[in-house]
């Protein structure tokens, strides 16, 4: 598809559970393909434990290409910066955010996903995700405001700078 420009990686690392990085902890991936070693199970919501990466609130992840063989990319817990992380094909989701509270921002710098059949971002937490120099090409939607979370919450978006091709919508929020 158009747009299509995954960085090259410098190694792959298939991880046996979900690496997780500690609260307000860095975690720099010098630009290695990780992911689980197991098939893309399509649009079956997958647990934390599924995650190639499990990030705890405040939290930031660079420098990564998460690859094909994984149920669910990339879980926050809230306040998290990813920069320059990639998905070469998303699964169910490619990131999600998961407990954010009202005032806090998840930020997403450059990067880009490829592959999505539903939505690249999960917003289920409350506060704003903010994406900025994004490159996303063949997706269903960019963003996408948590339509059936048992507690619903005041969400902003802010997206800035993406390139996007071959999509059906940039942005799904609930009403």
């Amino acid at each position: 598809s158009s747009g299509r420009s995954l960085p090259a990686s410098s190694g792959t690392s298939a991880l046996s559970a979900a690496q997780t990085i500690a609260v307000r902890g860095l975690f720099d991936g010098g630009m290695v393909m990780y992911d689980r070693g197991v098939s893309c199970t399509g649009q079956v919501e997958g647990g934390e434990s599924d995650a190639v990466f499990q990030i705890e609130n405040g939290g930031s992840l660079s420098n990564v290409i998460i690859g094909p063989n994984q149920i669910d990319g990339v879980n926050c817990q809230g306040a998290c910066t990813l920069t320059n992380v990639w998905w070469s094909a998303v699964c169910e989701d490619a990131f999600s955010i998961k407990n954010q509270d009202a005032g806090e921002t998840t930020t997403i710098n450059g990067g880009g996903a490829f592959g999505a059949l539903d939505k690249v971002v999960q917003h289920n937490g409350a506060g704003t995700v903010s994406i900025s120099g994004f490159t996303v090409s063949d997706f269903a939607k960019l963003y996408r405001s948590c339509g059936n979370c048992d507690s619903m919450f005041e969400r902003h978006v802010i997206i800035d700078g993406v390139t996007a091709s071959d999509e059906s919508e940039i942005a799904g929020t609930s009403s």
